[in-house]
């Protein structure tokens, strides 16, 4: 079938919801399906350079449009032009391609679906006029859709309200095989942090954690992976700068996998302190890796903690009491090293790409059919 993914941010930006569409893309097209990404023409982190309008991923065609306005909820109607030979049009998250393609499915008359990926509140800013427009707009628009996906049981909690026909949970699939089993096979006191630097990771609790913790044991150490956000590199580097922690931190700024794999087999543990996730697929590629997790007890997190108790959760808006869990962490590891990294491992392999693809695929087919 001829798929359309629809995505504000597209490689070679780096992120989750990137990394989530590129691998679901490269899925269907290894499939035998016909794939088309459509994007924006800019990457949010350096919106100067513009990109090729037309480029290819894996197989997949990818289109690159212009947008107008704020980065928050970028406007860019000509969209539709690309959904034109869709089968099925795959919008992810709750923005304006969200809104727009609802608003306009009379002219279009696609089949939609829609992935959550946290919906609109991955800070507290603006929290009340958030509140607002998810209870009407976003509800509105959700009808629109023949079905909207939540990708972590979070997700299904916080849409059931809106969407009480037409939702379904479909866990976000994690390419396991990145960072398989590539942490230190010996327990170290160095901890990773991957993901982008925006003001929902909190790297800010992270930063107050880790200097909290080094002021006991002065062996800790933090890698901070991931790409400029809400934050820059040198807002980051003045951050660890005013904590005195220019020794124990080491900042790499969009790594290649291969480069980030290294990092991780250097450290024992994954630590985020972000106050909202969609899915925490970072969360998953740690366990993958053998890294034992310390995440900030929001819902996601305390999702994947119910079912696996080697995933620590703690209060980083607490700096001492978030020491405390990151170093009792490390006691487990240290105490059942083999075990835990085994346990980790074996736990990520439920979220392979493989059956979450096909569970896409089915979705599709079962709206397709019910069309015809």
């Amino acid at each position: 079938m001829r798929i359309v993914q629809v995505i504000r941010q597209f490689p070679p930006g780096v992120g989750g919801l990137e990394e989530v569409v590129a691998r679901l893309s490269e899925a269907q097209v290894a499939a035998g399906h016909d794939v088309r990404v459509v994007t924006l023409d800019r990457i949010f982190a350096d919106p100067e350079e513009k990109l090729v309008a037309r480029d290819s991923w894996m197989g997949a065609e990818v289109a690159r449009i212009p947008y107008v306005g704020s980065t928050r909820y970028p406007l860019a109607p000509s969209v539709l032009a690309h959904i034109r030979d869709a089968d099925i049009v795959h919008e992810h998250a709750i923005d304006f391609f969200f809104d727009f393609l609802a608003l306009t499915r009379p002219l279009h008359r696609k089949p939609m679906i829609a992935t959550t990926h946290g919906g609109i509140f991955h800070t507290q800013h603006g929290a009340f006029l958030k509140r607002v427009w998810f209870s009407t707009v976003t509800r509105a628009s959700a009808r629109a859709y023949d079905s909207v996906v939540a990708c972590s049981q979070s997700d299904m909690d916080l849409f059931r309200p809106i969407c009480p026909d037409n939702l379904t949970l479909i866990e976000n699939g994690v390419d396991i095989g990145k960072f398989a089993d590539r942490a230190s096979r010996t327990p170290v006191k160095r901890m990773i942090s991957i993901g982008r630097f925006s003001l929902n990771k909190r790297l800010d609790r992270l930063l107050d954690a880790l200097a909290a913790l080094v002021l006991r044991d002065p062996d800790w150490s933090l890698d901070i992976v991931g790409a400029e956000s809400d934050w820059s590199a040198a807002r980051l580097a003045d951050e660890i700068g005013k904590r005195d922690l220019r020794d124990r931190v080491r900042v790499s700024v969009r790594p290649s996998n291969d480069e980030t794999a290294r990092i991780v087999e250097g450290a024992s543990l994954f630590v985020t302190a972000s106050e909202h996730e969609g899915f925490g697929l970072s969360l998953i590629e740690a366990a993958s890796a053998g890294l034992a997790p310390v995440a900030h007890e929001n819902a996601a997190f305390k999702a994947f903690a119910a079912s696996n108790p080697d995933i620590t959760l703690a209060d980083f808006s607490d700096a001492a009491r978030a020491a405390d869990a990151i170093a009792a962490a490390y006691g487990r590891l240290a105490a059942d090293s083999a075990g835990m990294r085994a346990r980790l491992v074996a736990a990520a392999q439920a979220y392979d790409w493989t059956g979450v693809a096909r569970r896409y695929l089915e979705l599709y087919e079962k709206i397709l059919s019910a069309r015809r």
